[in-house]
């Protein structure tokens, strides 16, 4: 297992994508601060390339190949942002990429992968085993494996979207962050580490998905069957090794919300604030808007993580 990041590396990955990954807007709402009495700061990844935060992560890693890594490929599995991240920049930088992908994700995400170029190998996520389909094209095509979370440069992507929200907002009482594997919360803690030491660091994953929750309560990584839910992006079955040891160092709790709240809340930011955000990105603002987390008199930063909705499935 490669080392942990550290905190300065997710302001040498914020060097290594500017001009590629963009610096997407944070969003003020006033009717949503009154709401909840407080002052709410929306990091909008929606509108990030491929539109989630997973470009980050996957500009970094492909910009840290060798030449000959860069020559023979990339492999990645995901549901879906990773798998398009991955495959939009592998075909910036030149890179051939073959994408591991359940059957049942959401079509957006299948077609938008394709356009990007990638190859595309279909799997049964609730009888196939994504890594080991992975490890073997890698093993047989000398391809280079790039997982979605549990990887220290894909980890230190992800907290440059942190990053620039606390360059913009100053120092937070709060930070909450979507929890799946664990790369953008990693990387959300050590981000705050650097500019907002004194901040509250908070993951928020599905009700249906709680194996983080339970993992930070238990001291150690906890495995669940995948959740049914409609937060496809963080259907995960365990934190990574690497995410977990600064997640159990460095973040202040787990909580969960439901796909009730999940869809309230893509109501709510589609009408007071216009944001298509999917059901994943909305994890952290649910804890928010709907009373998960008490965040009265507190200045508040939310990342919506993404904005791939596929409307046939809600």
């Amino acid at each position: 297992m490669s080392d942990a990041p550290v905190a300065e590396d997710v302001r040498a990955a914020a060097a290594r994508i500017k001009g590629l990954a963009h610096r997407t807007p944070v969003l003020r709402s006033r009717t949503l601060d009154d709401r909840v009495g407080a002052t709410l700061f929306f990091k909008a990844e929606t509108f990030q390339r491929t539109g989630a935060f997973k470009f980050r992560g996957a500009a970094n890693a492909i910009a840290r190949l060798t030449p000959e890594q860069r020559r023979l490929g990339v492999v990645a599995f995901s549901s879906g942002n990773h798998a398009q991240a991955i495959a939009l920049a592998a075909r910036c930088a030149d890179v051939p990429a073959v994408i591991v992908m359940p059957k049942d994700a959401p079509a957006i995400k299948l077609e938008a992968t394709r356009g990007y170029g990638a190859e595309i190998v279909l799997y049964d996520r609730y009888a196939e085993d994504r890594q080991a389909i992975g490890a073997r094209l890698a093993d047989e095509r000398g391809l280079t494996l790039i997982p979605p979370f549990d990887h220290p440069d894909i980890i230190a992507g992800q907290g440059t979207a942190a990053l620039e929200l606390l360059e913009e907002t100053g120092p937070l009482d709060l930070l909450l962050a979507p929890l799946g594997g664990g790369g953008l919360l990693a990387g959300t803690a050590l981000a705050a580490s650097l500019l907002s030491p004194d901040c509250r660091v908070i993951g928020v994953e599905p009700e249906a998905g709680d194996d983080g929750k339970r993992s930070f309560a238990a001291g150690r990584i906890i495995s669940i069957p995948v959740p049914a839910t409609i937060a496809d992006g963080a259907q995960t079955t365990a934190l990574g090794q690497l995410t977990f040891r600064i997640i159990r160092e460095r973040v202040t709790a787990i909580e969960t919300a439901t796909d009730e709240q999940l869809r309230s809340t893509m109501r709510t930011l589609a009408t007071r604030m216009k944001l298509v955000v999917e059901p994943t990105g909305c994890l952290a603002a649910a804890a928010v808007l709907e009373g998960v987390v008490p965040v009265a008199g507190k200045r508040v930063g939310i990342i919506l993580s993404g904005g791939n909705v596929d409307f046939g499935s809600l």
